[in-house]
């Protein structure tokens, strides 16, 4: 499993899911789809993605830090 940092090119928004689709070995794709199924059901979706969002850093500067 690879290091969880938001990657630079293939990102939608914030790249979140596309970071754990690389952590998860699954395809951004499906992890947007079950982001999005997910929103359908009642608690704090959106506050997650924002914390995800904050909390994972940028590729480009996660590489500078190794």
């Amino acid at each position: 499993m690879s290091r969880l940092a938001r990657p630079t090119d293939g990102r939608m928004i914030g790249g979140v899911c596309a970071a754990l689709a690389r952590r998860f070995g699954t395809s951004a794709t499906t992890m947007r789809v079950i982001f999005l199924v997910s929103c359908l059901l009642p608690g704090p979706q959106f506050l997650l993605y924002i914390a995800l969002w904050i909390l994972f850093p940028s590729e480009d500067k996660a590489r500078t830090a190794w």
